[in-house]
This record gives structure tokens, sequence and C-alpha cells, in this order.
């Protein structure tokens, strides 16, 4: 499993080497939104403008932000499908141009649906986790505006469907609470696998479309999910804010 990692940890950083930075030059009007659908990606909202702000519950855990989980890989011994996450950071006051030093919190939960730093009630009975961080991390973006983490692939739980939680921050000032969006047929895909089968497939949101957050905004909230030769996936977002 070590090995394994490893091998993961050094392929996400020479294949993101291979993703371009996603640069948003044309414009997107309303109908273009109401028609992307499911099927499209973020990568495909190439509006200049703000990504969605959405809410930043109910698992934040604002207290165990610093050092302890300012890394690239977040597993923590979690177990799971290895996922490999880019996310492209544009400033829009700059003609959404990369920017440099933006700050990205990200956190989801594990594959079975519980987040570290709280107790959480699952199909599994009650689990403390409070004195946990795994799928937690905090990265500064580079010069191509890009960070970078290892993880795994999202579990889910009553009432959502498969999301990642992300801030940026600009000098210590909070630009954007956003969340990410999976597709869906990438979703059935991987709770078949036996890794996610004990949970299976979502029964309380079919669909990002059935979803009371991304229902409203899939167009600039759905990643590009791929699979890789290393037995996990790809996933580039890209989030727009103004700085």
């Amino acid at each position: 499993m070590e090995q394994s990692r490893k091998k993961f940890l050094k392929n996400l950083v020479i294949g993101a080497a291979a993703i371009p930075t996603v640069f948003g030059a044309c414009k997107k009007n309303d109908s273009d939104k109401s028609t992307s659908g499911e099927t499209g990606a973020n990568s495909n909202n190439s509006a200049c403008a703000n990504s969605p702000q959405e809410t930043d519950g109910p698992y934040p855990l604002y207290s165990s932000r610093n050092n302890s989980i300012t890394h690239m890989d977040i597993t923590e011994g979690k177990t799971g499908i290895p996922l490999n996450v880019i996310i492209n950071i544009l400033n829009v006051n700059n003609n959404c141009k990369p920017l440099e030093n933006a700050r990205v919190d990200i956190w989801h939960c594990d594959k079975d649906g519980y987040y570290s730093g709280y107790t959480n009630i699952g199909y599994l009975g009650t689990q403390n986790n409070e004195n946990a961080t795994f799928c937690r991390g905090i990265q500064s973006s580079d010069a191509n505006g890009q960070v970078k983490f290892a993880t795994i692939y999202p579990g889910w739980y009553t009432g959502r469907i498969t999301h990642i939680h992300a801030q940026v921050y600009v000098n210590n000032t909070l630009k954007v609470t956003t969340q990410i969006a999976f597709p869906d047929d990438i979703n059935t895909i991987v709770y078949k696998t036996n890794l996610y089968a004990a949970h299976g497939q979502n029964t309380s949101v079919a669909r990002n479309s059935a979803d009371g957050i991304f229902a409203d905004s899939l167009y600039a909230e759905l990643a590009e999910v791929t699979a890789n030769t290393n037995g996990g996936y790809d996933m580039i977002h890209t989030i727009r804010i103004s700085a």
C-alpha cells in the first residue's frame, strides 16, 4: 500500500505538469448555462466570472487549519480509490490569468461518508473522528495558479451528492467558499467497486441535478474527472476569484 501511494504521489507531480492551466476567455450567456447539463465540466464554463459561493458547512473544522494539514497527501491512512486533484485558481480582476500564492483549503468525507474533526452518524453507526484530520488539506498555488492534492474518491452521506468543499484565501482574506461536484457516471462506477460497495449507490440524492447545492450552479462547479493508468482518477477543476 505504501509503495502504491508513493507511486501515486510521484505520478501526481509529473502528471500535473502535463495538464494545461484552464484560462477564462470566451463569454458564456445564461442560455449556455442552462444547456451545459451534467455532461459538462468546469473547464467548459469559460466566462471570466467569480465561482459560485456556497455553504461551508456542516464540517469546516476551522480550529485545525494549521501546519498539520498543510500537505499534498491528505489521505492520512484512509483507504479508497486514489484521486489526483488539480485545482486552477484564476483572478477575475486580471482577465482570469493564473493567480500565484493563493491559499486553497479543501475537505471532504471518506469513502464511507464520515468527516474528520467531528462525531458523525452514518451507515456504519456513530463514529467519533474529533481528533482526526483525514481528507483535509491546505496548499498554495504555484506560478501557474495550480494546487495539487493526493486523496481518495469521496463517499456520500444522506442528503448530499458526492462533493469536495473548497475555500480560497488571498493574504489571509477569504475570497470564496465553494464546492466541487463529480460527474454522475463516475460516481456510479466508483460506488460499484469493492472498496465502496458496502455503502453502495447514493440512495438519498440520485444525481447532481437533484442536489440542493449544485442544482442551480452545476455549470460552474462540475469537475472534469478521468480514469488514469494507476487504478485511480484525475480531477481538474477551475476556481475563479476576484483578487
